[in-house]
């Protein structure tokens, strides 16, 4: 090879596709999660799966938060996974569903984002990240009828319009934008639950942060697979706040504060705080 030769093949140097997903379908297809060939039959039960998360607006932002439980069947697969991750500087993806897939297609997907931005020179908007999403979800539409499903919910600051969004899909890539907040997961009904009552729009970020711990905790109460703050461990949630600043990941030591101040109103209160009625304060 001559000092002029290319040091990559002439295929890979081909304008087109601002889409890394699609470059790979072309040039190594083998490499997408989706591609894998699999033994017929239900997987599902086979797999650590990861539940539960939230997610809920603010004036100026977006929260998005996870529990750290992974159960495999009746058991618990590990004790502090995490499933929420940054997608880039503005927005964030959590996992449900079949949790070694669902960390490679994020991987995936902040590659995705990445490329986009070094072959266009600017970032996508959020309707486009979103798009991009559940592209990657449908692709997985094949291991999902064999019970590896990968439901996530997205989340990020919309710098066009000033404001956080939330994003949810099903297993066939469907789309759906959800207003002030949003869960999923095997904890995700009692989660949207305990929000109908908690959650106001006025919230500031921290005011935030404590309400999807408490959602987090009543999904944990009610719901098996979602572990609640464990103290012993000192295992807390992972929170991710988004702004017109970007995303920044809570140090454990702020949530350990917020779960503290949770468990601690629980203690006289079991069932948590009341909802705030007539503008009033939470009782």
């Amino acid at each position: 090879m001559t000092s002029d030769s290319p040091r990559l093949p002439a295929a890979y140097l081909v304008p087109g596709t601002s889409s890394f997903s699609d470059f790979l379908a072309v040039q190594a297809p083998d490499l997408l999660p989706s591609r894998r060939a699999l033994p017929q039959g239900h997987l599902g039960d086979l797999a650590p799966h990861g539940t539960t998360i939230v997610a809920a607006t603010f004036p100026g932002g977006v929260v998005m938060a996870g529990d750290r439980r992974a159960t495999m069947g009746n058991i618990i697969a590990q004790r502090d996974i995490e499933k929420v991750f940054p997608a880039d500087e503005y927005s964030a993806v959590g996992i449900a569903g079949t949790a070694g897939l669902a960390v490679e297609m994020v991987r995936l997907f902040q590659t995705e984002l990445e490329h986009y931005e070094k072959i266009e020179g600017n970032t996508l908007s959020m309707d486009g990240k979103a798009n991009r999403l559940a592209a990657l979800i449908r692709a997985n539409l094949g291991m999902a009828m064999q019970g590896l499903a990968v439901v996530p919910l997205f989340a990020g600051f919309d710098l066009v319009h000033g404001n956080g969004r939330i994003f949810s899909y099903d297993v066939t890539g469907g789309r759906y934008e959800e207003t002030a907040f949003h869960s999923v997961g095997s904890g995700s009904l009692f989660a949207r639950g305990s929000l109908k009552k908690l959650y106001r729009e006025d919230f500031t970020a921290e005011q935030t942060v404590q309400a999807v711990v408490e959602a987090l905790y009543d999904a944990a109460d009610d719901d098996s697979a979602t572990g609640g703050p464990d103290l012993a461990r000192r295992i807390f949630p992972v929170v991710q706040v988004i702004t017109a600043d970007g995303g920044r990941r809570m140090p454990d030591a702020e949530v350990a504060e917020i779960a503290d101040r949770v468990i601690a109103g629980r203690m006289t209160r079991p069932d948590g705080p009341g909802a705030a009625l007539d503008g009033g304060t939470q009782r």
